[in-house]
């Protein structure tokens, strides 16, 4: 499937990067610059199956939506959707977030592993940890049931 998919690939004008790739026997991962933006193949095995998993960031997009951070960054996206005001606690700050409608936020952090909390009306609402890297976007679900951190760039 590997070789499938380089083959397939470079055809296309995907260049593979060296800096990401992970080949392992039950897994590979494997950077790219496509025609139109980064990308990153993820091939796994479940269940007797091969997974694949192709994304390529579209990077004109993302920044017209506000989602990319700035250079050497992270991005955080969060809001809350309850009448209660709230606020979320990280990397040493304190973020309020208006209630009642979507206002959505973004917090730009330097590379690295963060506890984060969400307090609603003062009250411990959950806690969690979240690792970033240069030039992601995670979206922090603070109303979300799984409440777990969502890569979105």
């Amino acid at each position: 499937m590997l070789a499938f998919y380089r083959t397939e690939l470079a055809k296309r004008g995907w260049e593979e990067r060296p800096d990401g790739t992970v080949i392992a026997a039950d897994h590979a991962q494997l950077a790219f610059v496509s025609p139109k933006g980064p990308a990153t193949l993820t091939l796994g095995r479940a269940k007797g199956e091969t997974t694949v998993s192709l994304v390529r960031r579209n990077t004109e997009a993302a920044a017209k939506a506000n989602f990319l951070p700035m250079p050497g960054q992270a991005r955080l996206i969060f809001g809350y959707l309850v009448p209660d005001v709230a606020s979320l606690a990280i990397n040493d700050q304190t973020v309020k977030i208006a209630g009642g409608v979507n206002h959505p936020q973004t917090l730009d952090l330097p590379p690295g592993t963060y506890s984060y909390q969400l307090l609603v009306s003062g009250h411990l609402a959950h806690t969690g940890t979240i690792t970033v890297a240069s030039g992601e976007t995670w979206a922090l679900g603070l109303g979300d049931d799984d409440k777990k951190p969502d890569q979105i760039y």
